[in-house]
Formats: structure tokens, C-alpha cells, sequence
């Protein structure tokens, strides 16, 4: 019994590390795999920590999964080397698409039967709780992600390290984004006078104290909205807590339901990112994608997506700049929702899925 639709080329998918999604890098793998499953046979290898789904087909691609292991690091380990070994020596496959740098070292196993094309999701920066592997990343990174066929990389900023650090040019292919707007518009959600910040953890690069201090300078009375988990940093949280007395602000906490958060930005008034270093921010497009004008500071990771006409900058880290940008925001409010119009039909063009799958097919084609 052939089976239906042998004639696709057949895709490994290593890295994601469960569907459906709940994380940046397999949040990107699961769109690329809806855009293109009719395309392709995708098969993508997962492990039981990262989903609740066991091995088997669902909505178009199958989904191998393996037993998790109790230690957290080795886990991830443990999974990259079961998924080499099973596609190398149980699969049959034309082409493996593998997510992240600290993968790279598999490269050597799958290309003893295939090619490899290597996506990397922010490479060259490391988040505190994985401060002390740090060596692990930077060997993955010098020597084993030459050996993929080819590498694309999600920022620009990763693509110029890639250059400057290891004489590699990663091909550049942004995340992309839904189109919020048109789901959010239908819901005739009214906007509302509120200044709103997020972020996942609120830790001092984020730059919450910023804007709070910028909010002081200008004596703000209004609304401010902060969306995110405080209880991170201790003291950090402590200063938050501080420098919100005297101001209208409410803590939400944490909120993980994608509707309702992109609700609250959609009816706010303003969008606040203070961030002094950034990949590429999924928060900042998911603002464009609701239509809200957005203050940003002005690293260059946020200036790769957006430029003057699209997103008010301010020095980053200066309190005092900001607050004379939200000052001038509040007044020129009608600029600001013509910088949020631009913003958004930039986003349409350049970071929507759709678009984004077009260019990986062609590598696709092109390693086929």
C-alpha cells in the first residue's frame, strides 16, 4: 500500500523540541512547516518535556517523541543525540532542517547521510541561567555550524556577529508575524488612555525603571499598564515597586494567553520598549501588528526593523529623552497613528509568514 503522497520530499525537523509551539524558535519552525506541509513531508523530532502529544501524525506532519529525561541540561542534550541517531540510522529523509547554535554539533552525525540546512535563533548572546555553558555555545558556534550546508540566521545583528566573530554570512530571514489587526478590528475593542509596557521577565535590560522615571520627570497622571513577571530579580523588583509609588500604575503579572495580552496592547495608547539590547523583538512587531504607536529605544537590533517614520526613538537608557518623546507622543497624537500605519505595512510586507516560508522553500529547492 503506497503511501498517498510519496512523491513530496521528505524534511527532518531537529531543534523545536515539541509542538505546538510555546516557545520564539518553534513558534517560527511551526509556522514555516503550515506554510509548506503540502510541499513537504515533514517529520519533526520532539521530546515529552516540550509536548504533550505522543509520536504520530497531526495536521499534516508527524511528530516523533521521546521520553524526556529528569535532568533539565542533559535533557536537551539527550535529545539532540537520540534525534541525529534516529534520522541518521531509522529515517529516511532528503534534507534535515535543524533550529539553534547549540545544536550544531549533530551536524557531523546527519551529514553523514544528509544535507543540513542550520537556522539559529540569536546566537553570540546568552541568558544568565545559561551563563555557566556559555564554553558549550561558543564551541558549537566556531566549529560546528560551518559544516551545515547552509545557515540562515532571524537578526541582522547575528548575521554582522556571524561576520565579524567566525568569517560566516548566515543568509537573513526574519520571524514573522500574524496579522493581529484584522482580528483584533472586528472585535470593535474601543482604544483606551493608557501607556503600556511588557515583557516576559521584567529584569533590568528591559528598562521598565526608565520609563517609570521618565514618568515622574513629566509628573504623569495617566494610566500606566506593566505586563509581565516582576518576581525575577529581587531587588530589581523592589525598585520597580518604588519608583511606581505616586504613579497610576497597574501590574498584571505575567500573562500568557496570546489574545488577551495583544487585546490590551491593541487598546492601549501608547506602546513603551525600553530595551537596551534585544534579538529581534517579537513584542515590537506584535505592537506594529495592532496598529500601536510604539516609543523604542534606539539599539540597533530595534532600528534593523523599524526607522523614523515608522517608530519614535529615544536614547537609550535616558530618562530624560524618553520622557520628552512621550511628551511629544501624547501632543502629535495623529503623527504617532501615522507612524503606527507605516509601521504596520512594513510588517504586512516583510514579516509575515507567508513571505517568510517562500524564502526557506527556495533553500529548500535549492539543497533538493
Amino acid at each position: 500500500h503506497p503511501m498517498k503522497n510519496s512523491k513530496k520530499p521528505r524534511i527532518a525537523v531537529i531543534g523545536l523540541k515539541g509542538l505546538p509551539a510555546f516557545g520564539g524558535a518553534a513558534t517560527v519552525g511551526e509556522n514555516i512547516i503550515n506554510q509548506l506541509k503540502d510541499k513537504y513531508d515533514f517529520t519533526v523530532y520532539s521530546v515529552s518535556s516540550h509536548t504533550d502529544l505522543k509520536t504520530g501524525e497531526y495536521n499534516g506532519y508527524k511528530q516523533i517523541v521521546f521520553k524526556k529525561i529528569p535532568f533539565k541540561r542533559v535533557n536537551t542534550l539527550y535529545y539532540y543525540i537520540s534525534s541525529a541517531l534516529h534520522a541518521v540510522f531509522l529515517g529516511k529523509y532528503d534534507l534535515v532542517h535543524l533550529h539553534h547554535r547549540d545544536a550544531a554539533f549533530i551536524i557531523l552525525i546527519l551529514k553523514l547521510r544528509y544535507k543540513v540546512i542550520l537556522t539559529t535563533h540569536n546566537s553570540f548572546s546568552i541568558t544568565d541561567k545559561w551563563e555557566k555553558y556559555s564554553k558549550y555555545f561558543r564551541i558549537n558556534e566556531k566549529y560546528f555550524v560551518k559544516y551545515a550546508n547552509i545557515i540562515t540566521c532571524v537578526s541582522k545583528n547575528e548575521q554582522r556577529l556571524y561576520q565579524k566573530n567566525i568569517d560566516i554570512t548566515p543568509i537573513y530571514i526574519p520571524n514573522g508575524i500574524n496579522d493581529n489587526f484584522k482580528i483584533l478590528s472586528q472585535k470593535e475593542l474601543q482604544k483606551e488612555d493608557f501607556i503600556f509596557f511588557g515583557a516576559g521577565r521584567i529584569i533590568r535590560t528591559k528598562g521598565c525603571d526608565i520609563l517609570l522615571k521618565a514618568l515622574h520627570i513629566l509628573n504623569y497622571n495617566g494610566k500606566v499598564v506593566i505586563v509581565g513577571d516582576l518576581n525575577q530579580i529581587e531587588d530589581y523588583k523592589y525598585e520597580i515597586l518604588n519608583l511606581s509609588k505616586n504613579l497610576d500604575v497597574e501590574f498584571t503579572g505575567l500573562i500568557k494567553d496570546k489574545g488577551k495580552l495583544l487585546s490590551l496592547l491593541y487598546i492601549s495608547k501608547l506602546f513603551v520598549f525600553p530595551s537596551e539590547t534585544e534579538a529581534m523583538s517579537t513584542m515590537l512587531l506584535e505592537a506594529a501588528s495592532v496598529k500601536t504607536p510604539i516609543i523604542a529605544s534606539d539599539i540597533i537590533p530595534n532600528k534593523d526593523i523599524f526607522d523614523d517614520n515608522e517608530v519614535l526613538f529615544f536614547k537609550t537608557n535616558d530618562e530624560y529623552d524618553l520622557a520628552n518623546k512621550i511628551d511629544y507622543a501624547l501632543n502629535n497624537y495623529p503623527i504617532m497613528l501615522e507612524k503606527a500605519g507605516n509601521a504596520y505595512n512594513k510588517l504586512i510586507i516583510n514579516y509575515n509568514w507567508i513571505n517568510i516560508a517562500k524564502n526557506y522553500n527556495d533553500l529548500y529547492k535549492k539543497l533538493l
